[in-house]
């Protein structure tokens, strides 16, 4: 599943979707006689989600889930046929053209009911906000729960907005806390400030697209979170994994270091 750093590229690239729609092509049942017209005003993300906004006061909604993509193509340009199948939104201006390519979440809705889709979330770590605002929202969200695994409070898009498995892991492992650990035993306004940084860091044009370690080189970037079986870049231990968080629709497995998370 994308990360909101990803998710958050993605929105970048869709604004250059911008100006008079030339075409609105949507391939979904629920949408097939949809008429859009009028200008694109551009594309903006809230941690997974992706909001592209039109001047009639509609949104187009989309969240990629696991297989979804967005491939945006200059103007003239066109996908390889072999890709035709998967088009569920095509959306053409004339300087270009965007596809939503097997896309699992598409909605259309009045752009003042936004917050029907996004409204459940927790605070988007990307957003233009204040750190220690972000930080303390989020923290507020996270206590209600404190008996939960830290790992699975971090995936809960209702706590905060745009951490994924290879952040949650990255985040235990820098903080040095088991994945396991209670979110009552663990302090967290200093691990939710460190995800906004990385997080933004991740989209800055000077940093390095989720690279926890600072390596960029291929099978460097990161500390434990694919890792299994390997040594510790810190302290040798063998790099342990654990299937699935407990009650993930999406099952994602877990890595972390015993030494170094050991609380």
């Amino acid at each position: 599943m994308p990360e909101g750093d990803s998710v958050y590229r993605a929105a970048r690239r869709l604004d250059r979707l911008r100006g008079p729609l030339l075409t609105a092509d949507f391939r979904v049942p629920r949408y097939a006689t949809l008429e859009l017209r009028g200008q694109v005003l551009g594309t903006v993300s809230y941690g997974k989600h992706l909001l592209t906004r039109f001047d009639d006061g509609l949104t187009l909604h989309t969240h990629l889930r696991m297989d979804g993509e967005w491939a945006v193509l200059g103007a003239g340009k066109r996908l390889p046929r072999r890709l035709d199948g998967d088009v569920r939104v095509l959306l053409a201006t004339e300087g270009a053209t965007a596809c939503a390519l097997r896309m699992p979440v598409v909605d259309v809705l009045p752009t003042a009911q936004e917050h029907d889709v996004i409204g459940h979330l927790g605070p988007d770590l990307l957003a233009d906000r204040p750190v220690p605002d972000i930080a303390a929202e989020a923290v507020e969200r996270l206590e209600r729960q404190p008996e939960r695994e830290l790992k699975a409070a971090l995936l809960d898009q209702r706590n905060l907005a745009g951490i994924g498995n290879l952040w949650a892991d990255e985040l235990c492992f820098l903080r040095g806390h088991s994945p396991q650990a209670r979110v009552g035993d663990v302090d967290l306004e200093p691990l939710v400030r460190l995800a906004v940084k990385l997080l933004r860091f991740s989209v800055s044009p000077t940093g390095a697209a989720q690279v926890t370690t600072g390596d960029t080189r291929p099978g460097k970037q990161h500390w434990v979170s694919g890792r299994a079986g390997q040594e510790c870049r810190r302290c040798g231990t063998t790099i342990l994994v654990r299937d699935a968080v407990p009650n993930d629709p999406e099952r994602r497995r877990t890595w972390w270091c015993p030494h170094c998370q050991p609380r």
